[in-house]
């Protein structure tokens, strides 16, 4: 089963990107591409790719290379077969991407998201994506495909702690007071109850030092250096996540309050109707 698609990506970074500048006078740093055989500065049109082999030999790989390449280029995705959701781990995926369907896919595609909306089911495809055929994992997210690029298997790191040799006991008492901090930190999982202080904090910084004003304190850490067993830990993690979630019911909403337009789902209503938010917010891959 194959499916004609155009990819967005899904995600964007609001991380802070600075430029390396010289501090007496603010000029951006520069870099040159220079050549270490013969010291010239290479100019982009002269820049190909290059693959040292494990004897020292550099293969030169032109653009012309690359086409020869036995995969099919096109934005078609190959579903191979359909699984759990619980049988993928996490730790293969990659990007997410939107997906698009061409003008003459728009009826397979609503048929796969319809399918996999009611199945609860993934679909493990595969897909060319700059020129490397990739696996990935596709699912339905309200009225769209959503795609997860993924990792090969031989592309996940093998672990080899020393901890994992060692016999650790785990005290019934200490075992109940991790359950007992798990119960009470249990709770419906909510991005918008989360913020990005970091974020906050770095612009309120930069916002202060571009007016000159006087720059925000570090708060003062509540760490005392104390040196406390598991169980006192425990204990007053416990005791602190009680006091958390407290403070935080009285705000939280209903649990039957509805939620917004943008984070509702449509089922499986046709995509002729539905809102394009790949299109205006996000880039192309």
């Amino acid at each position: 089963m194959t499916i004609g698609v155009r990819l967005y990506t899904a995600t964007e970074e609001h991380d802070f990107r600075f430029h390396q500048v010289h501090r007496g006078d603010g000029g951006r740093i520069r870099y040159k591409r220079v050549c270490q055989v013969c010291g010239e500065e290479v100019a982009y049109a002269d820049i190909a790719k290059g693959y040292e082999l494990d004897d020292g030999r550099l293969v030169v790989m032109d653009d012309e290379d690359f086409d020869k390449l036995p995969i099919n280029t096109d934005h078609a995705i190959d579903v191979l077969e359909f699984v759990p959701a619980e049988e993928i781990d996490p730790i293969y995926f990659q990007k997410v991407y939107y997906l698009e369907p061409d003008k003459a896919a728009t009826r397979p595609y609503v048929l796969l998201r319809t399918a996999l909306e009611r199945s609860g089911q993934l679909a493990v495809v595969k897909i060319t994506v700059r020129q490397r055929e990739t696996l990935a994992m596709v699912r339905a997210r309200g009225d769209l495909l959503v795609m997860h690029t993924m990792l090969w298997p031989d592309e996940v790191r093998k672990v080899d702690f020393e901890f994992l040799d060692s016999d650790v006991e785990v005290r019934p008492q200490e075992l109940k007071m991790a359950a007992s901090l798990v119960e009470s930190m249990a709770g419906s999982f909510d991005p918008g109850d989360f913020t990005d202080d970091y974020t906050d904090a770095m612009r309120k910084l930069i916002e202060a030092k571009a007016e000159g004003a006087e720059l925000p304190e570090r708060p003062e850490s509540g760490d005392s250096g104390e040196v406390i067993d598991l169980m006192t830990a425990l204990e007053r993690s416990v005791e602190a996540a009680r006091s958390s979630r407290g403070g935080r019911s009285a705000g939280k909403k209903p649990a039957g309050a509805k939620k917004s337009e943008s984070g509702s789902s449509s089922g499986s209503g046709s995509a002729g109707g539905r809102k394009a938010p790949a299109k205006k917010k996000a880039k192309p891959a």
